[in-house]
């Protein structure tokens, strides 16, 4: 399922939101230029294994790994599902706490997938992680909102509006399943993607607004 457009009018100018898509947007730009891309991901990516020799360059990762992305379609994807949640909860929590939440919902997602996987050797990057924690934020505070959805119907898509929480139940279960499954699979078998990750972030983001009492039209 694709997210075409959000029924929630945001009341504000999303400044905070776009410009986390510019700079992702200007990383990307930049690594492309990059001579050997491989060094670049394992210097700012997080390696989970380093995290016991080097804690401290460790700890600087978990925050510039999420504004890494590993190819167009994984920094378009996610810069697309941003644009159509994001604007929303920089509205509900003002720019700068949307800020400090975002860097946070990031942190707190590489975090979960550390505990899951600690060993691991695998440069961990991409923003879906804080992207997650948004979604978790939108499913409190927008739950009445409805999401324009392309979705695959046998051979052909058609366009449907879903409302918050199936969409996003239908996606977070996506999630925790396939993490589930990738916990038994060996490194590299879960084909890159870290669902811990998007899990923690989702719950992470979720919990947030589910405690703090921040104000939608849509709650």
């Amino acid at each position: 399922m694709i997210p075409l457009r959000d029924h929630a009018t945001a009341r504000s100018f999303p400044l905070v939101n776009y410009l986390i898509i510019a700079v992702n947007c200007i990383v990307f730009l930049y690594l492309a230029a990059v001579a050997d891309i491989e060094i670049f991901v394992n210097t700012w990516g997080f390696i989970p294994g380093r995290f016991g020799t080097e804690p401290v360059r460790a700890l600087l990762t978990v925050l510039t790994s999420i504004f890494l992305h590993g190819g167009f379609f994984h920094l378009i994807s996610n810069m697309w599902f941003l644009h159509i949640f994001g604007d929303n909860i920089e509205d509900s929590l003002g720019h700068l706490r949307y800020l400090y939440f975002y860097l946070i919902a990031g942190g707190v997602s590489v975090l979960a997938q550390f505990f899951v996987d600690p060993a691991s050797s695998l440069p961990l990057i991409g923003a879906s992680g804080a992207i997650s924690g948004v979604a978790g934020a939108y499913a409190v505070l927008y739950r009445r909102s409805r999401i324009e959805t392309l979705v695959p119907v046998f051979l052909f898509y058609e366009i449907i509006l879903l409302p918050t929480g199936i969409f996003l139940g239908y996606w977070f279960f996506v999630q925790l399943f396939s993490g589930i499954g990738a916990l038994t699979a060996y490194e590299g078998a879960a084909g890159g993607v870290a669902w811990f990750a998007h899990i923690g972030g989702f719950v992470f983001g979720y919990l947030f607004a589910k405690l703090g009492r921040y104000y939608s039209a849509y709650a």
